[in-house]
C-alpha cells in the first residue's frame, strides 16, 4: 500500500505576529523546530540561536506539537523577547506533521530544521547555510552526527536503521536521523508529505532530482527534560515506512523537458 501523500495534522493555532526587531516580508533564513513537551529547553536554545545567527535576518518558527506541559507558556515568553513565532498542534501529530506546519508557515527562502531538544547545536547552522547557498538550486545539506552524544540503545539502533535504509533507498547520505538540515523552502513543499517523511528527507529530494551532501555537526547530551519522540517511534515505522518511500522512489519518472518549438 503507497505512502499517503498528505500530512493530515491537527488544526494550529495562528503563528504569533511577526516580531518587532524582524524585518517585514520574505527573510533568508526560517529556522523551524518541532517539540513536544520540552518547556525547560526553549529559553536556552533560542538564546543559542539567536547568538549563532547575529548578523542574518532570521526567525525561529516553533511549532507545539499537542505539549501538555508548560511549553505554551515558555514559548509566549520567548516571543516577547526575540525572533520567535509560535504555532501549536492541538493534539500531537508527530514530528513530521510539526516540521511540514513549521515550514508552510515559514516566511524564509532557506529553512533550517532543529530538534528542540539541545542536542543540536545552533553554532552550526551558518556553516550548513553557506554549504547550501555555496551548492544553490535544489539541495539538501544534511546534518551528520559524527561523534553521537546518546544511549547505546540510540546508537545501535540508529547504526542498523542507517545501514538498512542505505542499502534499500540509495541515498547516499550517513545520517539521515540527524534534526540539523538546510534546505529552500520551495524544495520541501514540493515533495509528498506523510507521517515520518523527515527521516527520508534525503531520499525524496534525490527522487524529486535534488542533490544532497552531508556536513559533520556537533551532537551534544540531553541536559533537560527526556525524549518525546524516541526509539520505539523510530523501530515502529522502519520496515513499513522503507517500503513505502522504495516505492514511491520506484513510481516516478522524472521528465526532461524540452522547450516547445
Amino acid at each position: 500500500m503507497p505512502l499517503a501523500e498528505t500530512a493530515a495534522p491537527a488544526a494550529a493555532a495562528p503563528a504569533s505576529p511577526v516580531a518587532a526587531g524582524v524585518p517585514a516580508g520574505p527573510l533568508p533564513l526560517s529556522v523551524v523546530i518541532p517539540v513536544r513537551n520540552e518547556a525547560p529547553n526553549i529559553a536556552p536554545l533560542v538564546q543559542e540561536i539567536e547568538a549563532a545567527l547575529a548578523g542574518v535576518p532570521h526567525e525561529i518558527v516553533y511549532v507545539d506539537d499537542g505539549s501538555s506541559d508548560a511549553t505554551p507558556a515558555a514559548l509566549r515568553a520567548a516571543a516577547a523577547g526575540a525572533s520567535v513565532r509560535a504555532l501549536r498542534h492541538r493534539a500531537s501529530c508527530g514530528q513530521s506533521a510539526a516540521i511540514v506546519t513549521g515550514v508552510k508557515a515559514a516566511r524564509g527562502t532557506w529553512i533550517a530544521t532543529l530538534d528542540g531538544d539541545g542536542q543540536n547545536d545552533p553554532a552550526d547552522i551558518p556553516r550548513l547555510l553557506a554549504r547550501a547557498e555555496a551548492e544553490g538550486g535544489a539541495i539538501l545539506v544534511a546534518g551528520h552526527r559524527v561523534t553521537r552524544r546518546d544511549s547505546w540503545v540510540k546508537r545501535r539502533s540508529s547504526r542498523i536503521a542507517n545501514a538498512v535504509r542505505a542499502r534499500l533507498l540509495r541515498d547516499a547520505t550517513p545520517d539521515t536521523g540527524c534534526g540539523l538540515k538546510v534546505f529552500p523552502r520551495a524544495l520541501f513543499l514540493d515533495l509528498p508529505h506523510f507521517d515520518h517523511m523527515h527521516r527520508f528527507l534525503p531520499a525524496l529530494v534525490l527522487r524529486q532530482g535534488g542533490r544532497v551532501v552531508s556536513e559533520p555537526v556537533n551532537h551534544r547530551p540531553r541536559v533537560r527534560g527526556r525524549s518525546n519522540y524516541g526509539t520505539l517511534d523510530r523501530l515502529a515505522v522502519s520496515l513499513f515506512d522503507l517500503v513505502g518511500v522504495a516505492w514511491l522512489q520506484r513510481r516516478w519518472k522524472r521528465p526532461v523537458v524540452d522547450a516547445a518549438e
